[in-house]
């Protein structure tokens, strides 16, 4: 109890002398997570997009080199990307671009920390992408040739709609993944929440407690990100109900429905 008791007390003791520094990495560690999530998110679908796009025996030859092309530069980015650890990343792409073409070529840390998060995220998405767009029942795609659309109004339109709605859960373990991996870039100098740990630990010996600090502020951006992620899954889901907008039995009714609002009713004895 006497132990539990100075924990508290350290905890608070930590938290009372930098609760501006550590409310300051919080900010920064989430700003770079949502940002570069988005940014990953863009990169991702512009690589499940190029590596889905058919391929007739009729095409122009110079479409079939392009694309060739395309997807073997992707496969590399993606296997580079998926398979090294995202702290050796931001090591090679910070301190490798200077020593390869000198200091004039450093990045600002502040880019490079959104750089290497934004392109690590995007590898993982071109497959999340690619899986999802390929998980559509091929008819939706024939149906949207039968009435004319070419292959981009069928992507935009038809697609890539039910696309972002199968992989929002992935969407959001890539996000909660950043908010935890973030903590990798303090190794280039990025002063986001873990840096702000290390520098707390150093000026005032508190290990423990400050860990303790950063853990419940870490836990609490990842539960309030997984609700705000399941709300707009839900939100997706559309409506639990729908009914037919006419009463007339005479009237073709497939697909004319509308939402009609569930409504409790309680029971009167």
């Amino acid at each position: 109890m006497d132990n539990l008791t100075k924990l508290l007390t350290e905890i608070g003791k930590a938290w009372s002398q930098n609760s501006a520094q550590y409310l300051t990495g919080a900010w920064k560690t989430i700003l770079l997570a949502v940002v570069a999530t988005a940014i990953g998110c863009v990169i991702g679908f512009i690589c499940g997009i190029l590596q889905t796009i058919p391929v007739e025996k009729h095409d122009n030859p110079l479409k079939k080199a392009l694309l060739l092309v395309l997807r073997a530069v992707i496969r590399v980015y993606v296997e580079v990307f998926r398979g090294t650890p995202m702290i050796i990343q931001a090591v090679f792409i910070y301190f490798g671009i200077p020593y390869l073409f000198g200091n004039a070529a450093r990045l600002d840390i502040t880019f490079a920390s959104y750089l290497v998060v934004s392109i690590n995220t995007g590898a993982y998405m071109a497959e999340t992408v690619r899986g999802g767009i390929l998980s559509i029942d091929p008819g939706q795609t024939e149906g949207a040739k039968a009435v004319g659309m070419n292959h981009l109004q069928t992507m935009l339109h038809v697609i890539l709609p039910q696309t972002v709605r199968n992989i929002i859960p992935q969407i959001g373990n890539n996000l909660i993944v950043n908010i935890k991996d973030t903590s990798v870039m303090f190794i280039i100098g990025y002063t986001e929440l873990f840096a702000v740990h290390k520098g707390v630990v150093g000026s005032t010996y508190l290990y423990f407690p400050s860990a303790a600090i950063e853990m419940a502020m870490y836990l609490a951006m990842t539960v309030i990100c997984s609700v705000l992620l399941r709300l707009w899954e839900k939100k997706l889901d559309g409506p639990e109900n729908f009914d037919v907008t006419t009463a007339d039995s005479l009237a073709h009714t497939s697909g004319m429905t509308t939402y009609v609002k569930k409504k409790r009713k309680e029971a009167v004895r």
